[in-house]
């Protein structure tokens, strides 16, 4: 089965018309991208995008032997053009399946918003998930049927082969796929529905990259089934920046398309701190509501759990609840503070042996967990010089405690005014 991806931009097509935002205005040759529109083996139209003709012809198809046109969503972006000779677009009801002529199956799926996800299966058995623009699968049981489906509904058959859906606008809609096993390592995710909240180039496939997904530029054409080397997620990574440097967001950000992510809080509570309190607010606010939390510093058990989204009978390390700690630099106070590293008489009556081998515990614990991790840590070195001994120490030790930890990482990242560069994978 071939997909020939006509648009792959959000309804208003990238650049967006009349919009002076940077994204738009780097959104040039192939980074430009009509609406999101699919051909499917020259018989399956799904969506249309401003001139279908026209985008069919440039990616070397022609539209004489569209049978079925099917809408997945109200259509808020240009006037719907549809070419003579087509048939006249429709739409299947949730739950409903179609029969092609061809050997084409397409069933509709039920989605959280206004509009019909469609899972097309093709003559030998290949299977894609097409999802509208900003939405998420709704009804998922788990097993990754939907409600009321009678067992055929998403993930119903096992792994789709490819799924196309708004990555970037609903990235928990791929962590409910992966969640209910519809969506695993080996199937091919591709972002659709790209609209300017990613500048386009390498920061957009950077950050599709970080959750296992892709995208190709418009008139691509795919063979559904076909093997494609998907994004080589790291299994640890640590993030590091200054203050309100965004490093927080960037990593919740390569965990937000993932199931039953554990947030791990080093920072605790602290009473009577009014703006701590409002920090911790914003976090967890900013943070998707499925995702469990965790205050606690003692972090050696948890990367050496397999935690809740393991197999109890086997107990496979691979589905491992993922892990994000935030942050190594409170977890270094809290340490310090056992420890007694802050006075000097007992720094050197043994703190600082204590303190070395609780990291060097946390390092061998990184370095043999089996659970997807993604951890913080402040960068402090490059600013001023710490006018007393103690601050002098915290920033020696936090240097240091940041060397060992990435060390350990697949990929390490530094985050510059938003920016995320990186230093290793």
């Amino acid at each position: 089965m071939d997909v020939t991806l006509l648009g792959t931009g959000a309804p208003q097509g990238l650049p967006r018309p009349g919009c002076p935002c940077a994204a738009c205005a780097t959104a040039v040759g192939d980074e430009a991208r009509a609406a999101t529109a699919l051909l499917v083996d020259g018989a399956l139209l799904i969506d249309l995008t401003p001139g279908p003709a026209f985008a069919a012809a440039r990616a070397g198809q022609s539209l004489a032997g569209v049978r079925q046109v099917l809408l997945s969503h109200p259509h808020d972006g240009p006037v719907l053009e549809v070419p003579a000779g087509l048939p006249q677009p429709g739409r299947v009801a949730d739950g409903r399946e179609l029969a092609l002529l061809d050997g084409h199956r397409v069933r509709a799926l039920a989605v959280d918003i206004p509009g019909t996800g469609y899972e097309i299966s093709g003559p030998e058995g290949e299977r894609l998930l097409y999802l509208p623009p900003g939405a998420a699968p709704s009804g998922l049981d788990g097993n990754g049927r939907t409600a009321g489906g009678g067992g055929q509904g998403t993930g119903g058959s096992g792994p789709y082969d490819l799924v196309l859906l708004d990555v970037l606008g609903r990235p928990e809609a791929l962590a409910r796929l992966r969640a209910s096993g519809a969506v695993d390592a080996a199937t091919d995710v591709l972002a659709v529905h790209l609209d300017h909240q990613v500048p386009p180039g390498p920061e957009l496939h950077r950050r599709l990259a970080a959750v296992g997904a892709r995208a190709v530029a418009d008139g691509s054409t795919l063979r559904v089934g076909e093997f494609h080397a998907v994004p080589d997620l790291p299994r640890r990574t640590l993030v590091l920046g200054g203050a309100r440097s965004g490093k927080s967001v960037e990593a919740e950000r390569r965990l937000v398309a993932f199931p039953d992510v554990v947030y791990v809080a080093t920072g605790g509570t602290r009473d009577g701190d009014e703006d701590w309190a409002q920090r911790v607010s914003l976090h967890r606010e900013r943070r998707p509501s499925s995702w469990r939390t965790v205050e606690t510093c003692d972090l050696v058990p948890l990367l050496a759990a397999a935690g809740p989204g393991a197999d109890p009978g086997t107990r496979q390390p691979a589905e491992a609840s993922p892990l994000l700690i935030d942050c190594l630099a409170l977890w270094l106070t809290h340490v310090m503070d056992e420890v007694g590293a802050w006075d000097d008489a007992t720094w050197e009556a043994g703190g600082r042996r204590a303190l070395q081998e609780r990291t060097d515990a946390l390092v061998a614990a990184v370095r043999a967990t089996h659970r997807r991790v993604v951890a913080v840590s402040n960068e402090v070195g490059s600013g001023v010089v710490p006018a007393t001994p103690a601050g002098r120490r915290f920033r020696d030790e936090l240097g240091r405690l940041n060397a060992a930890f990435g060390a350990e990482c697949e990929q390490v990242l530094l985050v510059v005014a938003g920016q995320a560069l990186a230093l290793r994978g």
